[in-house]
C-alpha cells in the first residue's frame, strides 16, 4: 500500500523536452508533452504498483508570499519567458489541460492550494499522510527535503535522467550522496541547498559556501539554526571568514526556510479519492480524447497497466 505523489509539471515539462514535437494531433497540434506524460503514469502504475496515486499540481509557480521574501526566487524564468515571447512559440501550454482531461478521464486524483506551488501540495500530503508509505515522483532535486522514516517513510522516486534511469532515495541514499545526517536527512539536504544556493530558483545561497562545505558545516552544528548561533559566538569550528559571509547573508537566511521549505500546511483541494482506478472512470471520454489528440498507443498502454495492477 502506496501513496504516489507526481510532480506533474516536472514530468510533463521532461516529456515536452525528451519527445520530438513532430508527435501531433490530427490537426497538427503537438501532444509530445502528453503523450510523454500518459507513458510516464503507466510505467508508474506498472513499475512501483501504488494503491493511492496524486497527481499534483500547480495554481502559482512563483507565489507571492515567496516572492515578498525573496524578490529573486523564480524571477530569471519570468525575464527569459519575456525575452523569449515573440521568438519561441509556446507548444507546451496548450497540451496542459488535455492532460488534466484524461486524468478526470481515467479517474486519477488530482490536487492543488490556490497560491502555492506543486512542491506545498506534495509537502503538505506527505506531512499529513499517517498510513501509507509515500513516494514522491519528480524530476526535481528540491523535494529531497521530503524523506524521511516515521510516520511513515517517505522516499522520491528520481527521474531527473529519466524513467529508465529512476532512483529511489530515502534518507540513507540522500545522506550518502551529499555528506549530511541519516537522521533527519531530508530537513538536513533543504539547509544544505540554502546555504549552497540554487540560480535555477534565484537563491542566491552564502557567498563562498560550496555544497560539501555546506554540508559539513550543517552536520557539525545539527541545523542551520545551530550554524548561525555558533557562528555568532564565535564557535572554534566556524572559520572567520564563512562567519563573516554568514553575517553578510543574515537577511536571506532569515528568509531561506520559508522560501525554500515546503508548506506543510498548504490548503489543499482534492479533486476526488485517490485510489487508483482499476479501469477508466469514463472510458468513452477516454476513447474521444484518444482520437481527438492521437494518443492511441499511449492511452493503450495506460489502460493495461492499470487492469494489470488491479489483478
Amino acid at each position: 500500500m502506496t501513496l504516489a505523489l507526481l510532480d506533474s509539471a516536472s514530468l510533463y515539462f521532461r516529456s515536452f523536452y525528451a519527445l520530438p514535437d513532430s508527435m501531433t494531433a490530427p490537426d497538427g497540434t503537438p501532444v509530445n508533452a502528453v503523450r510523454g506524460f500518459t507513458d510516464t503514469l503507466a510505467r508508474i502504475v506498472t513499475d512501483r504498483r501504488p494503491s493511492r496515486l496524486v497527481a499534483c499540481l500547480d495554481a502559482d509557480w512563483r507565489p507571492k508570499f515567496r516572492t515578498d521574501l525573496l524578490p529573486s526566487y523564480k524571477a530569471h524564468r519570468v525575464a527569459d519567458a519575456e525575452a523569449n515571447a515573440e521568438e519561441v512559440p509556446d507548444t507546451l501550454t496548450p497540451q496542459v489541460p488535455v492532460i488534466l482531461e484524461l486524468l478526470e478521464a481515467f479517474g486519477f486524483a488530482t490536487a492543488e492550494a490556490a497560491g502555492y506551488e506543486a512542491d506545498d501540495v506534495i509537502g503538505a500530503l506527505t506531512a499529513r499522510e499517517k498510513t501509507d508509505p509515500v513516494e514522491v515522483i519528480t524530476g526535481d532535486r528540491d523535494l529531497f527535503q521530503l524523506v524521511r522514516t516515521e510516520p511513515t517513510p517517505a522516499s522520491v522516486i528520481y527521474v531527473g535522467k529519466g524513467w529508465a534511469k529512476a532512483e529511489v532515495l530515502g534518507p540513507p541514499e540522500i545522506a550518502e550522496r551529499y555528506g549530511v545526517p541519516v537522521r533527519g536527512a531530508g530537513t538536513a539536504y533543504a539547509e544544505m541547498a540554502m546555504l549552497r544556493g540554487d540560480p535555477s530558483d534565484g537563491l542566491p545561497g552564502v557567498a563562498g559556501i560550496g555544497e560539501k562545505t555546506a554540508a559539513k558545516l550543517i552536520t557539525r552544528f545539527g541545523s542551520l539554526g545551530g550554524l548561525i548561533a555558533a557562528a555568532a559566538e564565535g564557535h572554534k569550528d566556524v572559520p572567520p571568514k564563512t562567519r563573516v559571509k554568514l553575517a553578510e547573508a543574515a537577511e536571506y537566511l532569515r528568509v531561506a526556510p520559508t522560501v525554500v521549505l515546503t508548506a506543510a500546511d498548504a490548503p489543499v483541494s482534492m479533486s476526488g479519492p485517490d485510489t487508483v482506478p482499476a479501469s477508466p472512470a469514463d472510458p468513452d471520454r477516454v476513447l474521444e480524447l484518444a482520437q481527438r489528440w492521437n494518443l492511441g498507443n499511449s492511452v493503450t498502454r495506460l489502460v493495461k497497466a492499470l487492469t494489470a495492477a488491479a489483478r
